[in-house]
């Protein structure tokens, strides 16, 4: 049992030894922020790319950092996720890529505008959070048909790159969003893949795949890799 006197001076010390670590951890925090946070990369296009996400709300919708709403994806690391590629296409137009199902608002952003966001974006997806968000502990796994044993050497066109790889792998690199494309070729004929990537939804109602802005010559050139995979 403590005296009135000790109890006192165990709380003066237990105050100042808990305050002098607080100021320590805060001063070691604020030394830690510059390098944490990619401030280097802190660029103008950053800022107003900031900005553009305050000033539409997005996080009406949106998380960033675990910070928003829980209506739309979180965006911390989209810019890893999808790629600058796919993302342009997406923020241009949301309904012309998911035709009648998604929600989200075209809010007509000009290609400076959305560049800005993209490098908002990628800034973002750079600053050390310790790990967050978490990466998930299960994976999709695939077993894809062992043909072509050379398929990793065909290349890939540079659309396939900028926004096929989002979602999709093959010889094992890519997204797992969607399914690998290994022997894809083999599986349908080129009249059926031309068809799907031209309009999925109109082939598949309610697909997850969305409609890409390909040029007939874009088009050609996919399914002729496809069919080399």
């Amino acid at each position: 049992m403590l005296s009135k006197s000790q109890a006192k001076l165990f709380f003066i010390a237990g105050t100042l030894l808990f305050t002098v670590l607080l100021l320590i951890l805060t001063v070691d925090t604020l030394r830690q922020i510059p390098t944490q946070t990619r401030e280097a990369n802190l660029s103008e296009e950053v800022k107003r790319g900031k900005l553009l996400w305050e000033k539409n709300n997005c996080m009406g919708c949106h998380t960033i950092m675990g910070e928003g709403a829980y209506y739309a994806p979180e965006l911390t690391k989209v810019y890893e996720r999808r790629g600058p590629e796919w993302m342009k296409v997406f923020i241009q137009d949301p309904q012309a890529m998911f035709p009648g199902e998604r929600k989200m608002v075209k809010y007509g952003f000009t290609d400076s505008e959305i560049d800005d966001l993209i490098a908002f974006f990628k800034w973002i997806g750079e600053i050390d959070l310790n790990g967050f968000p978490a990466k998930p502990t299960l994976t999709l796994v695939i077993n894809s048909p062992s043909v072509n044993s050379n398929k990793s050497d065909v290349a890939q066109p540079a659309k396939f790159q900028a926004l096929c790889t989002a979602c999709h792998s093959v010889s094992g690199k890519g997204g797992n969003v969607g399914p690998a494309l290994d022997g894809v070729g083999k599986k349908y004929n080129s009249e059926y893949l031309h068809k799907w990537l031209s309009n999925p939804a109109e082939v598949k109602p309610g697909t997850a795949m969305p409609k890409l802005p390909l040029t007939e010559e874009e088009l050609n050139e996919l399914v002729k890799y496809l069919g080399q995979i």
